[in-house]
């Protein structure tokens, strides 16, 4: 079935692309929680495995992606053309949906809220914290680009 006998986490840990994306998403996530904790003063684990928060590590892994795919086989490359459509994309997804999303889950919280006052319906809240402000995507953006030129200048 493999040609390769290398196991699959060999491989992946041989592939730059892979390791600068995953690292890039990883750096993106420790920040969230750095961040949580100098603004809380407070250590809280969603922030680890949550989506949301400064900055995306969605956005900071397609650019890196896209940047490095760019880098390694060139911008004029079908692949990268691929890569940069999907990380546009995960940007858009990432401020416009989601944070519209995550505007309503409030609003449908307070209307919740609301009712539950008055002895009405019972529900769960929904999740607020589900897009991403300008500045974050930004944020993301600018890590993803950063470790991707990081990891290919490594590798010269």
């Amino acid at each position: 079935m493999f040609e390769n006998s290398d196991s699959i986490v060999a491989q992946l840990t041989r592939n730059r692309i892979f390791v600068a994306t995953f690292t890039s998403w990883l750096t993106a996530q420790v920040l969230k929680v750095a961040l949580g904790v100098l603004k809380d003063h407070r250590f809280n684990f969603k922030w680890l495995i949550s989506s949301g928060g400064m900055p995306s590590s969605h956005v900071a892994m397609s650019t890196c992606l896209s940047v490095s795919i760019g880098l390694y086989y060139g911008f004029d490359s079908g692949l990268f053309a691929m890569a940069f459509g999907f990380g546009v994309i995960t940007m858009f997804d990432a401020q416009g949906v989601r944070w519209h999303s995550g505007k309503q889950a409030e609003a449908l919280n307070r209307i919740l809220e609301d009712i539950y006052s008055k002895k009405g319906i019972q529900a769960a809240p929904l999740k607020q914290l589900i897009g991403h402000t300008p500045i974050e995507v930004y944020a993301g953006g600018t890590l993803g680009v950063l470790m991707a030129v990081l990891f290919y200048r490594g590798a010269s």
